[in-house]
């Protein structure tokens, strides 16, 4: 016999509270259905639009919670037969394995297309035309060699750093913020494997779980889980050429309760606007007056192009409500896995010992490497270098742009960092647009990656793609915005 679900009277409601995103909510009420035999086997699951009317969700929630249980062997599809119950797992239990875990912890799974671009990013065949790194010839490879083979005559560092990391590493880098206006002793800076560590230790050490945090919109932080796997909300404010806008910003603050302002006023990533003098004034006035701590990424202020940007907010910092992240990743060496963040010492310390839960420290060597770096001039030598490498391909990119792209999308010329906001005359289904591009050859980073509900924008990235795979591939591309629009 056979039955059929029916559950218009689903007692399923999302918890609000809960970490889980609503698909793996979802997916666990099922599960208990199935596993208390509530659901038996063979029972036959309404269609997927049924079912997103019923649990009043989006259907995509209901078909990533249907994947989820899929994976499982929990449902099974047949053909002509729509979605059952599994006999083989069907009163197994809710008892667990690895397999059952995998999408169970508090910490959300990347975005589909982030894991799809983090796997294709080493295929050497496709080309990467939104990468958010320099490419391997414009890394300081003889530099870095020289600098390890010094070291390597010396007696090499093989224990464990203090937790705020490197003496000698935070010292070089308060002489190297000092350089951009930022007044931050060796002890109000803490080591990081990494900026994106930051994000972590700053989510899971210091913000309470159903806060606020608000920032630029696109932006990206909406690319990856930090704040989010935290229970942490994401508010998002409107940019213009000069940055984010600072007028809506009391209102958004008072109306969402936020605990912290997220910002990259410099090259800002995804769109590549430098925020003005007059802009980053405001934005301290602002957050000073509503007594708003601000979170700063300054991953690439180094990386200016034209004419150097205004100081950073922390030099603009009087109340010391400013944390400023930073990193080498950028610049010198994604591989050393060095970041940092420079703020008040009470704040600095917390973020150790977090840090010291989690990973004991950044690597000793990495550490040792990079404040030799520092101390040796070579990363002001190098980044003289790579600015004008960079200037380059930029000029090059806005070139190839005005040749294949006039008529098709719109665009402004960066002062700095590795991108341009491409903004397409007409929208387009992304996910469609990157399976595509895929199809061809080409790795492209979509504009929903930093804003859910965007249709027309491309983060296009002049720093890692060759010259010619430039050339090439944004022709690739250009024809095939112009196939999209001719089926549209």
């Amino acid at each position: 016999m056979r039955h059929s679900a029916g559950i218009s009277s689903v007692d399923w409601r999302p918890d609000l509270a809960s970490p889980l995103p609503l698909y793996a909510q979802i997916a666990g009420y099922f599960r208990t259905k199935i596993g208390c035999g509530d659901w038996p086997a063979g029972m036959k699951l309404p269609p997927q639009r049924e079912l997103a009317r019923q649990l009043g969700v989006n259907r995509s929630t209901v078909v990533a919670a249907l994947g989820q249980l899929a994976g499982l062997g929990l449902i099974e599809g047949r053909q002509g037969g729509g979605t059952r119950i599994a006999s083989e797992k069907a009163n197994r239990g809710t008892a667990g394995s690895w397999n059952d875990y995998v999408e169970e912890g508090i910490h959300y799974p990347n975005l589909p297309a982030v894991q799809a671009i983090n796997r294709l990013e080493f295929q050497p065949e496709l080309l990467r035309l939104g990468t958010g790194e320099p490419a391997p010839e414009l890394l300081p490879g003889e530099q870095m060699r020289s600098i390890l083979a010094d070291l390597a005559r010396d007696e090499l560092p093989l224990a464990y750093e203090e937790p705020l990391g490197s003496l000698r590493l935070r010292r070089a880098l308060s002489a190297e913020l000092g350089r951009s206006g930022i007044q931050a002793d060796p002890s109000s800076i803490l080591i990081l494997s990494g900026a994106l560590q930051g994000f972590q230790l700053i989510s899971l050490g210091l913000l309470p779980k159903g806060s606020t945090v608000l920032l630029e919109k696109p932006s990206y932080l909406y690319s990856i889980h930090s704040f989010q796997s935290a229970g942490v909300k994401l508010y998002g404010l409107p940019m213009d050429g000069r940055g984010l806008i600072a007028e809506g910003l009391e209102d958004a603050a008072v109306r969402t309760k936020s605990a912290l302002l997220y910002t990259i006023p410099a090259f800002h990533n995804p769109t590549g606007i430098l925020m003005d003098a007059e802009r980053r004034r405001e934005l301290m006035e602002q957050t000073a007056a509503l007594g708003l701590p601000v979170l700063e990424d300054g991953a690439y202020q180094d990386l200016w192009l034209d004419a150097p940007p205004p100081p950073p907010l922390k030099a603009l910092d009087k109340t010391g409500s400013v944390l400023h992240l930073g990193t080498l990743s950028k610049s010198a060496s994604p591989g050393l896995r060095i970041g940092w963040v420079a703020g008040p010492e009470q704040v600095i310390r917390r973020l150790a010992d977090i840090k010291m839960q989690t990973d004991y420290g950044a690597s000793s060597l990495s550490q040792l490497a990079a404040a030799k770096w520092l101390e040796d001039g070579c990363h002001e030598r190098h980044c003289s270098a790579l600015r004008l490498a960079l200037r380059w391909r930029r000029d090059l990119m806005l070139e190839l742009l005005e040749r294949h792209f006039a008529g098709l999308a719109a665009w402004s010329k960066p002062a700095g960092g590795f991108y341009i906001w491409l903004r397409l005359n007409r929208p387009v289904p992304l996910p469609k647009l990157f399976r595509a591009a895929l199809a061809e050859g080409l790795l492209l980073n979509t504009g929903d990656l930093y804003d859910r509900s965007d249709a027309r924008h491309l983060r296009l990235s002049y720093a890692y793609a060759s010259p010619s795979g430039l050339e090439r591939g944004l022709a690739k591309l250009a024809e095939l915005f112009r196939r999209f629009n001719r089926l549209s």
